[in-house]
């Protein structure tokens, strides 16, 4: 709104974080194990989020190795 008193401000960089952030969650909640909670005990929960985040950033370097592989 023009005649906006208090403008709220916006950072691009904070943006861009929180996106990357909320994404990350994303991704991980399609994980059945982190999504359902199987495991009972808080350890054995933290090692299968642990390997889910694993698996996604081995995901996301494979993407961009193909993407180096081809030239493009």
């Amino acid at each position: 709104m023009p005649n906006r008193v208090n403008v709220p401000s916006f950072s691009p960089w904070l943006y861009r974080t929180r996106i990357a952030v909320e994404r990350f969650f994303n991704t991980l909640k399609q994980f059945r194990v982190v999504a359902t909670r199987y495991d009972k005990r808080a350890d054995n929960f933290l090692a299968s989020i642990q390997l889910a985040s694993i698996r996604i950033r081995l995901r996301s370097y494979e993407s961009v190795g193909d993407l180096v592989a081809r030239g493009v």
